[in-house]
């Protein structure tokens, strides 16, 4: 059968939503709507006409349009929000509307009215990031318009954006005239904090950034043993990659006292690991230096980093303390190579970076039997397979990821990666409730600033029912790692925690969160239509629900459980009655 003929266009997108939507709206439904209105009619149509853009659709609170230029669509975007600063001059601060925008550029397809395509993806997910009343541009959009318009723009760097399989770089516009609303710096925790920044790969092969980019994680890892650090997670440290950063703002976005950056050349069989610490608060460098040796020293280099590191923040603990509180977590040089590549496999967060991290793992576990956290995180692909639909066999997967789960708990009773990974999928995949709790519980003893546990371990006491426990651990989640990709998750497990609690306002507010930065997370959809459902809100969960039909086309009733292996049936059966209510057919 011929394939259909599509029209394909290159244009400018412009994406708008109002940040803070759901908040507005449960404070004042109808005169947030009303307000709405005026300001979509009052400056987006003119402006959006006077730019020669054209409106494609309303997307609830925001607007998606197109431009033939990307000029255009960066004058248009400065004009509104230079609109809006003017209109919200008056208004209190908790009751403002402040638009994000994000603007790519790229080749559309065009049919029925709609546009399609990744550069429509990139540029929703452009506006995600930006700030109250910011513009953020894609690489290739502030390429067309850096030497057209006079405008400042600040690099932030590349970001990895959901559902998008490459890095996007991102730039964000500096105009006097718009109204941007900083992040509020973060309070300092009671013990000495550090960020460890992602270390530059000097090397001629560029494909060697996974080598440096694990070699940082484990940096990171030995430093978040000692308790008395508080060290902040790989995700958040990670989304200044690429960037020239201000150690200050860094120190006050992160909330941390200490930052330390550096670079990794690796040739042939030498590596040199160079890195500095910097005090975020002054500006002073404290500390500087450089290792040398052989990829059979790697393990080495790694301890005399963190030794030096920890020496610098804290000169009178004892050294053979820290020498006790590191631990070389693979001798097989072979083995470490494809678990670091099983990492940057798994970090891409997609159907096809889910499959090679698994087989990554599943090489280095055949090179070294004994690496419990290899075992863990191939346990982890599973609990991702499963969740999000990827299953083929599900029966013959969901033995295998029992069967790495427990391995990695059983040889694993000092790594914390294998000890949570693994009592999380016997929890998801196996319903091992209490078993799971324990080794979880036994991980987060060994390493508390393990941001992604604190997570996990959020949604299992969810699982278990234990909805008060689940806020406080999806809290120390949000504090490890401020910045987080993957910060939709821990919005939903706080939200599912407070729907289990029958505290659905506020459930309905935290999954709009979780959604709004990643639309396309079911199980997020799911909770926000449920939510609102419950709390008697049946117009909104219904247009809530639509979303989720788009993601799984077959989802019903019946077959929620992949995604909600609550243990007690009241929860279930609460959850269940809620998105019946939402209209998810039985």
């Amino acid at each position: 059968m011929a394939r259909e003929h599509l029209l394909r266009r290159l244009v400018a997108v412009f994406a708008a939503d109002v940040a803070g939507y759901s908040r507005l709206t449960g404070a004042d439904e109808e005169g947030t709507h009303v307000r709405l209105r005026e300001h979509l009619q009052g400056v987006f149509v003119p402006n959006i006409a006077a730019h020669r853009g054209t409106i494609v659709k309303n997307t609830g609170d925001g607007v998606l349009a197109e431009f033939d230029s990307v000029v255009d669509a960066v004058r248009c975007a400065l004009d509104v929000q230079r609109g809006m600063a003017v209109r919200n001059a008056a208004v209190p601060p908790n009751q403002r509307i402040e638009f994000r925008i994000g603007i790519n550029v790229g080749d559309i397809i065009k049919d029925a009215g709609d546009i399609f395509g990744d550069v429509v993806n990139v540029a929703v997910r452009l506006e995600a990031v930006a700030e109250p009343g910011g513009i953020c541009l894609s690489d290739d959009a502030h390429r067309h318009v850096r030497d057209k318009l006079d405008i400042s723009c600040d690099d932030g760097g590349e970001h990895r954006l959901k559902n998008i399989a490459r890095p996007v770089r991102v730039f964000r516009i500096r105009d006097g005239g718009i109204a941007v609303r900083q992040r509020p710096a973060l309070a300092l925790p009671d013990k000495p904090s550090i960020a460890v920044l992602p270390f530059q790969n000097l090397s001629t092969d560029p494909e060697q950034e996974y080598f440096a980019d694990g070699i940082v994680e484990d940096i990171t890892m030995a430093l978040s043993r000692f308790r008395w650090l508080f060290v902040i997670a790989r995700n958040s440290s990670f989304t200044y990659r690429g960037r020239a950063v201000d150690v200050k703002q860094v120190g006050r976005e992160l909330g941390v006292r200490y930052v330390m950056e550096g670079s990794i050349r690796k040739a042939d069989a030498r590596v040199r690991i160079s890195s500095h610490l910097v005090d975020a608060n002054t500006g002073a460098h404290l500390w500087a230096d450089h290792f040398d040796g052989t990829l059979e020293d790697m393990f080495d280099l790694q301890d005399r980093v963190t030794v030096s590191v920890v020496g610098a923040i804290a000169p009178k603990l004892q050294h053979a303390e820290i020498k006790r509180a590191l631990r070389k977590p693979i001798e097989n040089l072979d083995a470490y190579d494809r678990y670091l590549r099983g990492l940057a496999c798994i970090h891409r967060w997609t159907r096809d970076g889910d499959d090679e991290g698994l087989e990554h793992f599943r090489a280095a576990i055949e090179l070294e039997p004994g690496l419990a956290a290899a075992y863990g995180l191939a346990a982890w692909c599973y609990v991702r397979r499963k969740a999000h639909g990827w299953m083929t066999d599900a029966t013959r997967e969901g033995n295998e990821a029992t069967r790495l789960a427990r391995t990695a708990v059983l040889i694993g009773r000092d790594d914390p990666v294998a000890m949570c990974l693994g009592g999380y999928a016997l929890a998801f995949i196996d319903h091992e409730f209490d078993d799971a709790a324990a080794f979880m519980d036994q991980g987060l003893a060994i390493n508390p600033n393990y941001a992604s546990a604190w997570m996990l371990s959020a949604w299992l006491r969810v699982w278990r029912g234990e909805p008060d426990l689940a806020i406080d651990h999806a809290a120390r989640a949000r504090r490890l790692s401020p910045l987080d990709p993957s910060m939709f998750g821990v919005y939903a497990a706080a939200a599912c925690a407070h729907l289990l609690a029958r505290r659905y306002d506020e459930a309905s507010s935290l999954a709009d969160q979780a959604t709004r930065d990643l639309p396309s997370f079911l199980l997020g959809i799911c909770i926000s239509a449920a939510s609102k459902a419950l709390g008697g809100r049946l117009d909104e969960a219904q247009r809530a629900i639509s979303p989720a039909f788009e993601s799984d086309p077959d989802l019903r009733l019946s077959s929620l459980k992949r995604l909600v292996p609550f243990r007690r049936p009241e929860d279930f059966a609460m959850f269940a009655n809620g998105l019946s209510r939402a209209g998810l057919p039985d």
